[in-house]
């Protein structure tokens, strides 16, 4: 038993770790661009797929697509963004940057929740099942099972998903 104490150490000192790197890339992004982490991932990821649906940005942000239609309505707000109805079916209706959205993402640097969804997905099974072990036993211990997942650094929450294990962290 005498590791335990310094396996605790490590583990806290690796959360403040990625704390610290979310907060001041999601600080440095917003100071830059104006716009939150979740804004600039979601025009980073709509500048490498678009014409992109908003069911499918959700599923490439690992969000609900009613948390992605807010963001996207406060990015259309902002001139950013446009969505138009899809020329195949009239019921789709995708979403592209506009000129000034497209300069903003060549002006703006990368986004944490970017950087470790796409570590994630690199990730085997095994090594992702044990993550997510391992964070639903931290959620537990804090008690926060319940808690909404607010995306980092914004107010926005992340409604829930059925049949998803654990909450999410982006």
């Amino acid at each position: 038993m005498e590791e335990s104490p310094s396996l605790v150490a490590g583990i806290i000192d690796n959360l403040r770790r990625v704390f610290q790197v979310v907060n001041e890339q999601s600080k440095m992004a917003e100071h830059e661009t104006g716009l939150t982490g979740p804004q600039l991932w979601a025009i980073k990821i709509i500048a490498n797929s678009a014409p992109i649906r908003v069911s499918d940005l959700a599923r490439k942000m690992y969000l609900h697509p009613a948390t992605v239609v807010g963001i996207i309505d406060r990015l259309e707000s902002r001139g950013l963004v446009e969505r138009t109805r899809s020329t195949t079916d009239r019921r789709v209706v995708e979403i592209a940057l506009t000129i000034q959205g497209n300069e903003k993402v060549m002006q703006s640097p990368e986004v944490a929740q970017g950087l470790l969804a796409k570590g994630l997905e690199s990730l085997s099974e095994k090594k992702l099942a044990n993550i997510s072990n391992g964070l639903g036993h931290l959620v537990s211990i804090l008690g926060a099972q319940e808690i909404p997942p607010q995306l980092i650094l914004s107010p926005e929450v992340n409604l829930p998903q059925k049949n998803r294990g654990h909450s999410s962290l982006i």
